[in-house]
């Protein structure tokens, strides 16, 4: 039932002609084991693609998937709300080797952003929903645009697991993943991937990652295999659960505005619901203006609710987005704090009933 875990770094070969012989051997095991072959394969046919690439990390497959089809003098058009972590890649490395960077606003029409793409434009990077603030992109007019221009488009498709969305399948050149996220699903696991329809695409991807030494280890390939089994059924309990605490948190008095694009009557929702399969654990909401230190309470009197950076595992995780949102080219006001929730596998109620502590917390502070 399961791929053997095969380590090692030497590959013994049958004999003298197999030790060049790239196209019909493995020869070397950084390229990938069983394990390894067994997740690409089923990554493909998840993602409809005719490759994929594995990373050591969410951030390591977007840094490579860039590095591999930018050079010095390229323009890179990237979504202004775009993972934090993405975007220090590009104003730290891609700056220093010539590559420049120019934000977008993620709320612009297709057209809109076709214009913004000059004559150095070699690719557009999209994150729909946005990190943070879920802002829903029309992922198949943006990549017919860019196809138009000439202009590669990439995209960060964690929200959607590669299961509620197809990029590829929308005209999306490549797709990446935090594998680390729901794929692997507990939280005890790194890796990142890339996929790609096109063979030429795929190539470019391939050659950067043995060219810059990219190699993930076998046990987390194994991990990674085993957690997209039950990638479909958690999905749907995180969706599920997601929907009913934000709907909860619709109705408080506290919370201004909750920033879900399944909810009906959300911003993008009809695109949202045009494109995706479904939804994930993931959204954040707007709390009503309050003194300083009243974030800060909700979210300490939280107890099933954690209080960290990932998301995608079995647990449900809470961050105040503030600090992050400082760093954007158009940074929205949104009247008060922004608070992002990651609805895991626990029981929707007794979610509720935490965040219900949570907010009378608030409340106390707020007066």
């Amino acid at each position: 039932m399961n791929p053997v875990i095969q380590k090692g770094s030497t590959v013994l070969l049958p004999d003298a002609a197999a030790l060049y012989d790239d196209e019909s051997y493995v020869t070397y095991g950084r390229t990938g084991l069983e394990a390894h072959e067994a997740l690409k394969a089923a990554l493909c046919d998840l993602e409809k693609a005719v490759a994929v690439e594995l990373y050591p990390s969410g951030v390591a497959a977007i840094a490579g998937a860039l590095l591999a089809v930018l050079q010095a003098g390229d323009e890179l058009l990237m979504a202004d709300t775009a993972y934090k972590p993405t975007r220090r890649f590009c104003d730290r490395t891609l700056a220093r080797f010539g590559v420049r960077t120019r934000y977008y606003d993620p709320t612009l029409a297709p057209e809109a952003v076709a214009e913004l793409m000059g004559p150095q434009t070699r690719a557009i990077f999209l994150e729909s929903p946005g990190s943070l603030s879920f802002e829903i992109q029309d992922v198949p007019a943006l990549a017919d645009q860019a196809r138009r221009k000439g202009v590669l488009s990439l995209i960060d498709n964690t929200w959607g697991a590669g299961h509620l969305l197809k990029p590829l399948e929308l005209g999306v050149d490549v797709s990446i993943q935090a594998l680390t996220k729901y794929v692997g699903g507990h939280s005890d696991a790194f890796m990142g991937s890339a996929a790609a329809r096109d063979p030429e695409v795929a190539a470019r991807l391939h050659a950067g990652v043995v060219d810059l030494g990219w190699s993930v280890a076998a046990e987390d390939a194994y991990a990674m295999l085993r957690g997209l089994r039950t990638l479909d059924v958690r999905l749907v309990r995180h969706g599920q659960s997601g929907l009913e605490v934000a709907g909860w948190l619709s109705g408080r008095d506290e919370v201004a505005a909750v920033l879900h694009p399944a909810l009906p009557g959300a911003p993008g929702h009809g695109v949202w619901k045009r494109d995706y399969g479904g939804a994930c654990g993931l959204f954040a909401f707007v709390l009503k203006p309050a003194p300083t230190g009243a974030t800060g309470a909700l979210l300490d009197a939280l107890e099933i609710f954690g209080l960290g950076f990932s998301w995608g595992g079995y647990e449900s995780l809470a961050i105040d987005c503030d600090p992050q949102l400082k760093v954007r080219s158009f940074r929205k006001d949104y009247g008060g704090s922004l608070v992002r929730l990651h609805v895991g596998l626990e029981d929707s109620a007794d979610l509720i009933a935490d965040l219900e502590t949570g907010l009378s917390a608030y409340r106390a502070v707020r007066g």
